[in-house]
């Protein structure tokens, strides 16, 4: 926990308002290995009297699994969530599901300035797409490939988290690409900055909006991946 908090890993797994706990989990962890230390070194030379204890493994096994999956969690940080969870988990905001909390948005004026997490909360509030025909629309996020819509059409999502990374959904909406380009351009998992506007449209016989794309550009992964 200390070296992801160093390491600024530690957003990955938690939301930022949670982070405390796990540096004040993982001080305490380690001041109670060094009290522990201390006292097995203050013990050094005195006898102790045999103990008969049933043990799962071998002598030196179980310390060796302990210190194998400590060197494992030290070797290998996490990465985000990608588009294959994010299908599997359904993306909530295509399927008009969203458990953003519309009580607790305060969006941005400007429709340009929105981000897709900004834009699930709007639409949460009032989901009528025609009201949002003709909107500038400049948002970042990764791409999804859904095996039932159209080659020119794809999802650009973030992963919201509410506590941790096990309570993590994905949201997301659907980007016409531009005329003379399909999904075959841009792989999944890559993160891409969407400009366009936002459009009315049917898919899977729902009135949605769209993002017409007029432009995309690659991006590198953001430090901080998830929305909260």
């Amino acid at each position: 926990m200390m070296q992801y908090w160093l390491t600024g890993k530690l957003r990955i797994l938690i939301h930022p308002a949670y982070a405390w706990l796990c540096i004040l989990a993982g001080i305490c962890f380690l001041l109670i290995a060094a009290w522990k230390a201390l006292q097995l070194r203050s013990r050094r030379g005195i006898p102790e009297a045999p103990q008969q204890h049933i043990s799962l493994f071998p002598p030196g096994w179980s310390t060796g699994l302990l210190l194998a999956s400590a060197c494992i969690a030290l070797i290998f940080t996490p990465r985000p969530f990608a588009s294959q969870v994010a299908l599997d988990r359904g993306v909530t905001d295509f399927l008009s599901m969203t458990r953003v909390e519309p009580e607790s948005f305060r969006g941005a004026n400007n429709p340009e300035d929105r981000s897709i997490v900004d834009w699930t909360r709007t639409l949460s509030v009032y989901p009528e797409p025609d009201a949002y025909a003709g909107d500038p629309v400049n948002v970042d996020g990764f791409v999804i490939h859904p095996p039932d819509l159209d080659d020119n059409l794809i999802i650009i999502a973030r992963f919201m988290i509410t506590c941790c990374a096990a309570d993590a959904y994905p949201v997301g909406l659907p980007v016409q690409l531009p005329p003379g380009t399909s999904r075959q351009d841009l792989e999944p998992d890559s993160w891409v900055q969407i400009r366009g506007q936002m459009k009315s449209g049917r898919l899977e016989d729902r009135r949605q909006v769209i993002i017409a794309a007029e432009s995309f550009d690659p991006i590198p992964e953001p430090d901080d991946p998830y929305g909260y």
